[in-house]
């Protein structure tokens, strides 16, 4: 167990860190939302007066045509416009800087992002790199982008990581094999556009990973001691929504209505945890994607009941809270028995899905520098419920690998 003293140090220092968040100026996107509402984004851009854009997206995206329309109302509108599609997965330091080369070279004056959690996040350090002369690492971590981006415009077509709404972007340092969360309020998106009908070709395996990262966030942002009355209320409805509508978007991807809500409850998680918070989750995920390249998604779906199963003793209230609002768990049972329904829907959900409940690439002399890693993440930047020591971390790390 980690020392009292030290226990008691940290939940002071996330004490004056909640009242800090609570009063941060958080200036939320203009959100379009519904069929089509990615084209009034495009109108809301050029309004703006901008005139040349460059669109961050994915090399799929761009084969399978979801730029389209976007690209012929830009044209229609007299928007210039150039492409970069380089962004991967897990987007690293040098395909930021490829990014940051395109903009430069056409004089972009502006962002339009396109893509799921990885083209967005590229898409803010490519417009912190245009307006911070310092390199991408230097603007990792707190409040480091200290001349902001340029004008940024986001269109997810993935119903998951809700970048579109939060101050954050992760980058990959393959040189180290690290991921390198930025936050400040400067990496704010100035408009999104929470378009369904551009998901309703997205496979189920990455529907059900990324509607699976949706849940951890709101989940996480619930539990957290982070966790305000006015995050409550969007990790609630986002959590609603996931339990509702995830299944059918999974099992029925052209469903544009269960497209529309689960776009919508990223979206609310993403502002959930944007002032509440995650926690050893996504700690524990972010280095099994520096690691293995796993999807977050993915790896947040995997680690998600892990982490709950150790957190349970100090937050049963908050799950079962939460637990009820979405009508699972026994109808008089205590909250510990309706946390641990909640927990076990959560695996329950996973099965279904096909998602793992260990990690194949997982390898056990790695655990070591994951915990180390997830402990150095989570330590003095979130508020979890309950903190782990470095055996718990191994612990539960090693429940996930592939013989466990």
């Amino acid at each position: 167990m980690l020392h009292a003293l030290e226990v008691i140090f940290l939940r002071l220092y996330m004490l004056i860190f909640k009242a800090v968040t609570a009063m941060l100026p958080f200036k939320w996107p203009k959100v379009f939302e519904g069929t089509d509402s990615s084209l009034e984004l495009v109108r809301f851009i050029a309004a703006q007066g901008h005139k040349r854009v460059l669109i961050v997206s994915d090399a799929v995206l761009v084969k399978l045509g979801i730029l389209n329309k976007m690209q012929a109302e830009l044209q229609r509108l007299n928007v210039q416009y150039a492409v970069y599609d380089g962004v991967e997965p897990n987007p690293t330091v040098q395909q930021i800087e490829a990014g940051y080369g395109i903009l430069k070279q056409n004089n972009c004056e502006a962002i339009l992002a396109v893509g799921g959690g990885s083209p967005i996040d590229a898409a803010k350090m490519i417009g912190a790199r245009a307006k911070n002369q310092k390199p991408i690492v230097k603007m990792t971590g707190l409040f480091r982008v200290w001349r902001g981006m340029l004008p940024l415009y986001a269109v997810p077509t993935t119903a998951g990581t809700g970048s579109e709404c939060t101050i954050a972007a992760v980058v990959t340092d393959t040189e180290n094999k690290r991921k390198l969360p930025a936050m400040d309020l400067k990496l704010m998106p100035t408009a999104c556009a929470l378009d369904g009908a551009l998901m309703t070709g997205l496979p189920p395996h990455i529907t059900a990973a990324t509607g699976m990262d949706a849940l951890t966030h709101a989940v996480e942002a619930f539990v957290s001691n982070n966790a305000m009355r006015k995050t409550d209320v969007k990790a609630i409805e986002a959590t609603q929504l996931v339990m509702k509508y995830l299944d059918t978007a999974v099992t029925n991807g052209s469903d544009v209505v269960a497209r529309q809500k689960m776009a919508r409850a990223s979206h609310l998680a993403g502002i959930a945890f944007t002032q509440a918070g995650v926690g050893y989750v996504h700690a524990i995920a972010h280095k099994f994607g520096a690691m293995y390249h796993t999807p977050h998604g993915l790896a947040n779906a995997i680690v998600m009941p892990h982490v709950l199963d150790y957190s349970l003793p100090n937050c049963a209230s908050r799950l079962a809270e939460l637990a009820r609002h979405c009508n699972i768990g026994p109808a008089n049972g205590d909250d510990l028995h309706v946390a641990q329904a909640f927990i076990q829907r959560i695996r329950d959900m996973n099965a279904k899905f096909g998602i793992p409940t260990t990690l194949a690439a997982l390898k056990s002399e790695d655990i070591p520098e994951i915990a180390k890693s997830a402990l150095g993440e989570a330590r003095f930047t979130y508020a979890v419920p309950r903190y782990m020591t470095m055996d718990v971390a191994k612990g539960v790390i090693r429940q996930m690998l592939p013989s466990a």
